[in-house]
């Protein structure tokens, strides 16, 4: 009973982030932008994922655990601290998703706070330039009472709550679009790319591993190249989290 009394705080928790805005900042950007995020730093997603975004003269943001690098998951053999470094060194963004991949629903002030700091020591313990200014909520789930706390720490907080953002917005909750195989066609792929283009926005995609034959949570190169060509067909810059962020401030 208390598991799912739990739960159901979590649930609404989760769904006041949705709706109840900390900050209300409107997007200024000139043109549409898109980017690609990929979270808990699959081998595939730091290696494949990274070279057909450089093949496009383009960087992502790659939100990392860092008690989790190095250790390889049932999904897919996970990349260590050295891609980490190269994926830095190489122009990406490297970004936060707390230190041991905790759900920030589940953690209160002090605890949210420790995960932070754990994670920014860890990146400055490999390079000391390795500067952590956006975060994506691990497994997706928001949380109405660290949002606050969250603001004071990143210039953005990524969802998966499906959408394009544009007009005004709420930089701790941005919503983003599956680039995963299970769960996005090409087709919808196009469709999402004419919504930014038809409203200014920022379109931003999340996903895991990029494999032949992906997790349940990844794509295919197949799918991203399709993606990242839709980009080029449409003039759309191809942007990390933070340069987005930055171009589209008042």
């Amino acid at each position: 009973m208390n598991a799912l009394w739990s739960e159901a705080i979590v649930k609404v928790s989760h769904r006041l982030a949705m709706h109840v805005q900390v900050d209300h900042v409107r997007l200024h950007n000139a043109t549409p932008m898109v980017t690609f995020t990929f979270d808990d730093l699959p081998k595939s997603a730091a290696t494949v994922g990274a070279d057909l975004l450089e093949a496009h003269d383009a960087r992502g943001t790659f939100y990392v655990s860092g008690g989790l690098v190095g250790i390889d998951t049932p999904e897919w053999p996970t990349g260590d601290a050295n891609d980490v470094l190269a994926l830095h060194r190489r122009g990406h963004e490297i970004g936060c998703h707390t230190f041991s991949h905790q759900r920030a629903c589940d953690l209160d002030e002090a605890s949210l706070g420790a995960e932070i700091a754990r994670n920014r020591d860890y990146f400055r313990s490999l390079d000391r330039s390795i500067a952590i200014k956006t975060f994506a909520y691990p497994f997706g789930y928001g949380s109405y009472p660290r949002k606050q706390q969250l603001r004071s720490e990143f210039l953005t907080c990524r969802s998966i709550v499906p959408g394009v953002n544009s007009g005004e917005v709420d930089p701790q909750f941005l919503r983003a679009m599956p680039l995963i195989d299970r769960q996005t066609t090409r087709d919808q792929i196009d469709r999402t790319f004419d919504e930014a283009l038809g409203t200014n926005g920022w379109l931003i995609f999340y996903g895991h591993d990029v494999a032949e034959r992906p997790s349940l949570y990844g794509c295919t190169p197949d799918l991203m190249a399709y993606a990242l060509d839709a980009a080029m067909r449409r003039n759309i810059p191809i942007l990390t989290m933070a340069e987005a962020f930055q171009c589209a401030r008042p």
